[in-house]
């Protein structure tokens, strides 16, 4: 059997596991498990010692440690107010706009987004937030909950963002170009999902009617309670970028920075404390879980040779690059259907990484295209939280609007939908979106 062969076999059975509503992560580690053991002859021994190393090899690796430092600062922005003060903030210069809220909401996922690096808590922490208000404002329930379901995916958009680690984790690139270049992408995003919500109320002005005008001394004071976590953003991403720290002393900076301003800001005491760090335990013990399902697995595939033998018959093929590219990407939002975009991250890039690399892509040097492939996969990757049938964002963000049917919340993402792929075309086509900032500032 072929190495093509035998890894489609072992995709084919890890998707009837999931299937069968497997936890991801025990699915991948019982598919990796099985399938070493049966391309090393059915021998133990050989299956052991993979076991051994494959779990030390993962676990001993120092990088790691900025996953749950990162999952801690948002715990601390979720438990301790910070993303009230985001809302206020952004609605108080936008809120008096048509459709204003809304946007509010957006750009206030953004900001939250850059202290907590989850999509799903993005969008919980805003959703609670955000949906009361505009709801008193008379918005229709399908802006809400498509909104603030598709702002929830900033935050893994805007760095800091978990994927993004795993992905430099996996193909040893840095973390801090990676967020560097994430910054420009996750703008643009905010950006596009405030035109889109400006197009709405243009063609049905009653679905985001405007707020009252907030004056000025109100803004000012609003700004004041929201620049202590830009400054914590700054320091996080300038300081990992500008070498004055590694990531993860800039994560335990980050996280130190949030507590005590949850704590500062009166929103958190020792029961949000205690919460936070459960939350924080059991958030990253999920994601180790899955990453030694996924290194399991991949310890399967690369006996098999599958990565190797696809790489080298997509370079043989004659297929254009970008031809390959969009195949990729089509894999991804398909997947998306099935699993979550940590799961997809661990499970897919190191069989499409050695492809993508092996490929041209606008002349890029192979640095660039890998972080410009990261980026590319990341925004793929969040489209799968808010498109059917999975879309967890958009389950999160109908469970708390409890008046507003599943399906209008489905369909109030879909103009969102449209934004993400005119994003995605344009990185397609324009990797210096990516890239700029990187090569400026390193310079």
């Amino acid at each position: 059997m072929s190495g093509i062969a035998a890894g489609g076999l072992i995709f084919a059975l890890l998707m009837t596991l999931l299937a069968l509503r497997v936890p991801i992560g025990i699915a991948m580690f019982v598919m990796g498990s099985g399938g070493y053991l049966a391309l090393s002859g059915f021998e133990a021994a050989p299956l052991m010692s993979a076991l051994k190393n494959v779990a030390y090899a993962r676990l001993s690796n120092y990088d790691l440690i900025v996953i749950p430092m990162f999952l801690l600062m948002g715990q601390f922005a979720t438990h301790g107010g910070l993303s009230a003060a985001l809302f206020r903030f952004v609605a108080a210069f936008m809120g008096h706009w048509r459709g204003g809220m809304a946007m509010a909401s957006i750009g206030a996922c953004a900001g939250f987004g850059a202290i907590c690096g989850s999509s799903l808590a993005t969008a919980a922490t805003m959703g609670q937030v955000a949906l009361p208000e505009l709801r008193r404002f008379g918005y229709a329930g399908s802006l809400a909950t498509g909104a603030l379901a598709a702002g929830g995916t900033l935050g893994i958009m805007i760095p800091p963002s978990v994927p993004l680690v795993i992905y430099a984790i996996l193909t040893q690139e840095s973390i801090g170009k990676l967020f560097m270049a994430a910054v420009l992408p996750g703008v643009i995003a905010m950006v596009g999902y405030m035109i889109v919500v400006r197009i709405i109320v243009s063609l049905n002005p009653a679905a985001g009617p405007a707020g009252p005008r907030v004056p000025w001394n109100e803004r000012l004071k609003a700004l004041a309670q929201v620049l202590p976590v830009l400054a914590v953003f700054v320091v996080v991403i300038v300081g990992i970028y500008g070498g004055w720290a590694n990531p993860t002393e800039a994560a335990a900076i980050g996280a130190a920075a949030c507590g005590v301003l949850a704590v500062a800001t009166g929103g958190m005491r020792l029961k949000g404390l205690l919460t936070s760090a459960l939350g924080t335990a059991q958030a990253t013990a999920m994601i180790f879980l899955v990453l030694l399902g996924a290194d399991m697995l991949n310890t399967a595939l690369a006996l098999s040779q599958m990565p190797v033998e696809l790489a080298a018959w997509v370079q043989g093929s004659g297929l254009p690059p970008m031809l390959v590219m969009v195949a990729i990407l089509v894999i991804y939002i398909l997947l998306g259907c099935v699993m979550d975009s940590l799961a997809m991250i661990l499970l897919t890039i190191p069989i499409f990484y050695p492809v993508v690399m092996g490929l041209d892509f606008h002349g890029l040097a192979q640095g660039d295209k890998s972080i410009w492939f990261g980026i590319l996969a990341l925004m793929v990757v969040e489209i799968g939280l808010v498109h059917p049938p999975v879309g967890m964002n958009v389950f999160i963000i109908n469970r708390l609007a409890k008046d507003v049917p599943l399906v209008d919340t489905f369909k109030g993402v879909m103009p969102f939908l449209a934004s993400d792929l005119v994003r995605i075309v344009a990185l397609l086509l324009f990797p210096a979106i990516s890239l700029v900032l990187i090569h400026h500032f390193g310079a």
